[in-house]
């Protein structure tokens, strides 16, 4: 008695055209409900078809062969140099802001030290420390 697998199996050429439709404007979930499909398997496929192309929609479950995953890995490469720069624009801006945000910080704590040093009152005993003033309480 063979053994019947509980998991559907879809060819590559198939999951191209669910993405192709999905890209197109179609829904998800008109097209899961039209498919009978889960809505999170054709994102799922969406998310695979970014990371490693078209190669990555593998017909088969398991690990995919050794070659299928160099062949990957040269797909991202060729995607994460594309999105390098767009990537190193955003992490500049990102690093400006927080220098102007360190530089305010760095502003207002210079002011805060400078009215305390004028507020303190110099004692002139021999071997005495400078003190601020007493508080009104």
């Amino acid at each position: 008695m063979a053994k019947v697998s509980r998991y559907r199996s879809f060819s590559r050429e198939f999951k191209l055209k669910v993405l192709a439709r999905l890209e197109a404007g179609e829904r998800g979930s008109d097209l899961a409900r039209e498919l009978s499909i889960k809505r999170s398997i054709i994102y799922r496929w969406r998310d695979a078809f970014r990371r490693g192309g078209s190669l990555a929609l593998r017909p088969k479950r398991g690990r995919p062969k050794k070659i299928e995953s160099q062949a990957m890995a040269v797909q991202r490469g060729v995607n994460a140099r594309s999105n390098d720069l767009a990537d190193a624009r955003r992490q500049i801006a990102a690093l400006e802001a927080k220098v102007g945000r360190q530089q305010l910080d760095l502003d207002f704590f210079k002011q805060a030290l400078q009215r305390i040093a004028e507020s303190r009152q110099p004692n002139d005993r021999p071997g005495a420390t400078v003190s601020s003033p007493k508080s009104r309480r």
